[in-house]
């Protein structure tokens, strides 16, 4: 009988969730081959963005909490360093596996090489060729570290073949955000406590630094959001840091707060821009499957829109994820006020993108992992 190897899954932040989730539950399915440990760091430490997703995506409490909580880059990452190594000391894993670019996945990777415990990377190498954004140099410190790349598409392979990676190494496997995409999208159709007519509004997320952190960009786009609310409202699932710059800039007359009514009937909203709270993740899958077009700084929601056939805007520069723009829905806009109204009154007009859905992103990349795992772990 083959020895069950036991594996540590590493979850931190809200988009690592989705990705666990098909993976988690793809290894339980072999309880002779491997034994799944699911950490979460607690890097998003607002509660509904944590265990609400942990409960929409049929995953039981994480075995173990760090608790780490907020703070600067470096600090962030020293604490899970810190105490993630206790784990691993601790429990002496066969594989630590990490998914996506935030500060967990650095960290984890780090500690587990350090350790010589061989090391998966769930989502290796998507590059922005922007080392100005802290993801992109987790990118590229996990990838050099890691045993088993795990990639979503051939641009991917492609960037890790030109850094030196050895082919051995690479596994295009398809992509675990839209396994969990697939699997709950009919199930978010009875979570959606918020009832629209479909088509009738669009949806922004809005949350890394360099659109929220400075004063000027944040005002340059909201004054381009406003412009394009005069024609459609925008639905705004706002990160609390998000919410903590509007209210530190001075910037609540751009948005209204949305109520929601007792009434199971559809709204009709007035054209402006609403403010929520977030949302847990089917209740979000609902809002944007409905969605006329998302506006977006996030990197999953281009491929989810890609998937659901609804045009996205991305609020950036570049994107570490091209194929959502040659192959999928998605277009880059920058903040360029003028760009980002012409943009969102040409999809309005009929004119948004009509993508096809990208090579292996089919529902089974978890499948494809845990086979490969299964013959080479």
């Amino acid at each position: 009988m083959s020895q069950i190897r036991k594996i540590i899954l590493v979850a931190g932040a809200r988009p690592n969730f989705m990705k666990v989730a098909p993976i988690w539950h793809e290894l339980r399915k072999y309880p002779e081959y491997f034994r799944p440990l699911l950490i979460h760091t607690g890097q998003h430490y607002y509660y509904i963005m944590s265990k609400a997703f942990f409960e929409d995506l049929g995953i039981t409490r994480p075995d173990i909490h760090l608790g780490v909580g907020s703070g600067t880059h470096a600090t962030q990452t020293a604490k899970i360093m810190l105490k993630f190594e206790k784990v691993c000391l601790k429990e002496k894993p066969d594989l630590v596996m990490v998914v996506g670019d935030v500060n967990s996945t650095l960290a984890c990777s780090v500690v587990a090489a350090k350790l010589l415990t061989p090391l998966a990377h769930v989502e290796a190498g998507l590059r922005s060729f922007d080392r100005s954004m802290p993801e992109e140099v987790n990118r590229i410190v996990t990838d050099s570290l890691s045993d088993f790349l795990f990639t979503t598409c051939e641009d991917a392979n492609e960037n890790l073949r030109r850094e030196g990676v050895s082919e051995e190494k690479i596994f295009f496997v398809g992509n675990v955000m839209i396994d969990s995409l697939l699997k709950f999208r009919v199930k978010a159709e009875t979570k959606g406590s918020i009832k629209m007519e479909e088509k009738s509004y669009a949806v922004l997320t809005l949350h890394r630094p360099s659109n929220v952190d400075s004063k000027e960009v944040f005002r340059n786009i909201l004054e381009a959001l406003t412009e394009v609310s005069n024609r459609i409202p925008i639905l705004f699932p706002a990160h609390p840091r998000t919410q903590e710059r509007i209210t530190s800039f001075g910037y609540e007359s751009f948005f209204s707060r949305f109520t929601k009514p007792n009434s199971n009937k559809s709204i009709s909203l007035r054209n402006s821009i609403f403010i929520l709270d977030p949302l847990p993740y089917l209740q979000f899958l609902n809002l944007m499957s409905n969605a006329k077009f998302v506006l977006t700084d996030s990197g999953g929601i281009q491929e989810e829109t890609t998937i659901l056939g609804i045009p996205c805007l991305t609020l950036r520069k570049n994107t570490e994820r091209p194929i959502t723009v040659t192959e999928g829905t998605n277009k880059v806009v920058g903040t360029d006020k003028e760009q980002i109204i012409t943009e969102s009154l040409n999809i309005l007009s009929g004119g948004g993108k009509i993508g096809r859905i990208p090579k292996l992103w089919d529902g089974k990349a978890a499948e494809r992992i845990v086979e490969i795992l299964k013959e080479n772990l």
